[in-house]
């Protein structure tokens, strides 16, 4: 899934399902659930005539749903820890450090420029202004007068051809890459594996869908939620929609 031009988000692979956290759950009193039929879907896939497998009907018993609304609402995250999501992604610098605060239950494996000498891409910002009342964090709105536009474009283009054919000619007379690297600029886009439960990428969703968080940032949480939002569907709608729990 691409965001911002050059970016992405990818699901690499996941591991359980919303009966995982059912049934993590469940067995605190040595129980277990399981799936039921979706008729209705049955029915409409049976008409298709197309193939279907069995996770394409299968849903949730009622109680089984409001068992997830619960843990959800009163906070009970240790049934969500247990399915696992990895993610692919490629951002730039400055909103892959935003991201990578986010520790508990997830781990990144990036590609380093220790190693690697292909040729960076980098990200040219959609211009924003800086907001109102004085805030020390945040933007506005984006910037109006094509003018400037066009001119911070062009100056920001300069920047990065002049960091990469610095970091080019550094590499061609003989500088180690991990120095070398040091005059890549933040725009630089990365990419990293990214694994983490459930639960830890609701938590990144919750906080970096909001409306103060950075415009870029918010892209990629977008990426993010609509990607793991249909593996999880129940689940996802208790985790990151308080409206739900109310």
């Amino acid at each position: 899934m691409n965001v911002l031009g050059e970016g992405k988000v990818d699901l690499i692979d996941y591991m359980g399902t919303d009966l995982t956290v059912v049934n993590s759950a469940r067995v605190s009193f040595n129980k277990e659930s399981k799936w039921t039929i979706d008729v209705e879907a049955e029915k409409r896939l049976k008409e298709t005539e197309c193939h279907f497998t069995p996770d394409m009907i299968n849903k949730l018993e009622e109680k089984d749903e409001k068992l997830i609304r619960y843990l959800a609402k009163h906070k009970h995250w240790t049934p969500f820890s247990h399915p696992q999501i990895t993610l692919r992604v490629k951002a730039p610098v400055s909103i892959r450090t935003q991201l990578f605060k986010h520790k508990v239950g997830l781990t990144e494996n990036e590609v380093s420029r220790r190693y690697v000498k292909d040729d960076p891409t980098f990200y040219i910002p959609h211009w924003r202004t800086q907001p109102l009342g004085g805030a020390k964090q945040g933007s506005e709105d984006f910037m109006k007068d094509k003018k400037k536009v066009e001119f911070y474009d062009e100056q920001m283009n300069n920047l990065c051809r002049y960091s990469f054919d610095l970091y080019r000619e550094l590499i061609d007379n003989g500088i180690a890459p991990e120095q070398a690297r040091f005059c890549l600029p933040q725009a630089m886009f990365t990419e990293w594996y990214w694994t983490g439960s459930l639960a830890a990428f609701a938590r990144v969703c919750s906080l970096r869908l909001d409306e103060h968080a950075q415009w870029e940032v918010r892209q990629y949480a977008k990426a993010i939620d609509s990607l793991i939002q249909p593996l999880f569907p129940v689940s996802w709608k208790y985790l990151c929609d308080g409206k739900e729990n109310e």
